[in-house]
């Protein structure tokens, strides 16, 4: 299931990103929660994230929306 929204994730943010190969997503399950992390090219990083955080929070809410399961689902991006 996880899967699914990672493919979602990085489908999104390879759009928003200029260097597009270097968008990748991967879960992990931590605690009772999944945490999906976002790695994208550090000069990507303020395009993924946007102004105030807005794009950062349009992408959580996407992908929650997508997201059926009772576990909680997490977003970190990172710039690699």
């Amino acid at each position: 299931m996880s899967d699914r929204i990672c493919e979602l994730v990085a489908y999104l943010a390879r759009e928003l990103a200029s260097q597009p190969d270097a968008v990748r997503a991967e879960g992990r399950d931590v605690e009772g929660q999944v945490v999906i992390d976002l790695h994208v090219a550090p000069d990507d990083l303020g395009r993924v994230i946007g102004r105030s955080g807005r794009t950062a929070r349009a992408l959580r809410t996407v992908a929650r929306a997508a997201w059926h399961d009772d576990r909680r689902l997490v977003l970190e991006i990172h710039g690699e």
